[in-house]
């Protein structure tokens, strides 16, 4: 089973058909909406501020999600992938996001609907990534715009194979 602490008097909070890894790690004032799957060696930590999770997010092995101690939070959307290794400290990530393997968003920085965020990619915070579009690089910069169509084709995919791939696991 999952590492599951309160502290501070905060205890996390949990949504309905969620799987956790048993290496997964959440702590303190964390919600996590229905649907979602937090994978070997992720950790979400609520220790020092909000972590708010929507629904059908997968947040990918050895990710990391954190805030800054009264001056962040992190609010994760729906239908959102995190993927390995990938840090998200006191960051917005809207609706319908993909962040890449090993990419980092910094405190403030808001990743509009619809995004793709490169693997290995910087986003410097307070920095406000525009929807609908892919960005990469260090720090990262908008590389093009892509539809909703193609948003939605890639994101919600993967979103739906993290569904199907969390059923596998009893």
């Amino acid at each position: 089973m999952a590492i599951i602490k309160g502290v501070r008097g905060f205890t996390p909070k949990i949504g309905e058909n969620c799987f956790l890894a048993e290496t997964a790690v959440i702590i303190g004032d964390t919600t996590i909406g229905d649907d979602c799957s937090i994978w070997y060696g992720a950790v979400l930590r609520g220790d020092v501020n909000t972590i708010t999770i929507g629904n059908k997010v997968n947040i990918q092995d050895g990710a990391v999600i954190h805030t800054l101690y009264k001056k962040s939070v992190s609010k994760i959307g729906n239908n959102v992938s995190i993927g390995h290794n990938a840090v998200v400290h006191g960051a917005t990530v809207e609706d319908n996001c993909l962040i890449g393997m090993s990419a980092t968003i910094l405190d403030n920085a808001v990743i509009g609907t619809g995004t793709i965020v490169a693997a290995g990619a910087l986003v410097l915070s307070n920095q406000i990534v525009e929807p609908n579009s892919i960005y990469a690089g260090v720090p990262a910069k908008k590389v093009k715009n892509i539809t909703p169509e193609q948003s939605r084709d890639i994101v919600e995919r993967i979103a739906n194979d993290y569904v199907m791939y969390a059923s596998w696991y009893d």
